[in-house]
């Protein structure tokens, strides 16, 4: 659907700018603009593979292990449901660390997982479970400690202070999240009422 929606609005521009004599300037723009899309995605991989690469010596050096076992307990609260065992949860918790870190990119492939395995224990059902929900508020809702990909954009137009952003957006997210948590609860509880 949001393809058809950029091709409608991409045609509408071209049509209107042979119409208005500003095609030279349109050509300019799209060709700008692509050359400035592929330029700021090579300029993000340096950021990642530094934070990809400080997550896998936290991984080796035990941190990740620490983190997790921090986060568990809160975690077997959002999912009682998920037995601690089960590679659901290892997959959650990993992908919750991730995406403290800000590393959205590599936190998606674990989400996927995740979403594999409570579909699993939810009976293989094309329903979503109350895990599932609560995964997708809590993921949405982007609780972020480091804002890497923010930071590398802010770095690469030249921000004088890249860094700033880091208190602001902590303060952001915990409430995104703390909305995310209370609105899935409520929700739920809801539900459970009308049962």
């Amino acid at each position: 659907m949001i393809n058809i929606i950029w091709a409608f609005l991409f045609l509408i521009g071209v049509v209107y700018a042979a119409f208005n004599g500003t095609m030279p300037e349109v050509n300019k723009a799209v060709f700008d603009s692509a050359q400035e899309g592929v330029t700021l995605c090579l300029g993000l991989i340096f950021i990642l593979v530094f934070w990809l690469g400080i997550m896998k010596i936290a991984e080796v050096s035990g941190l990740l292990d620490h983190l997790s076992k921090l986060v568990k307990p809160f975690l077997k609260r959002l999912f009682p449901e998920v037995p601690a065992d089960h590679p659901a949860m290892g997959y959650i918790v990993s992908n919750f660390v991730a995406n403290l870190f800000g590393l959205g990119n590599a936190a998606t492939p674990l989400g996927i997982k995740a979403m594999e395995e409570l579909k699993k224990l939810n009976g293989g059902s094309d329903s979503a479970s109350r895990s599932m929900i609560t995964l997708l508020a809590i993921n949405t809702s982007g609780l972020t400690l480091i804002p890497t990909t923010v930071i590398a954009i802010r770095m690469k137009y030249g921000s004088v202070s890249p860094t700033e952003i880091v208190g602001t957006t902590l303060f952001a997210t915990i409430c995104s999240t703390c909305a995310a948590i209370l609105f899935d609860r409520y929700f739920y509880w809801r539900q459970s009422r009308k049962k």
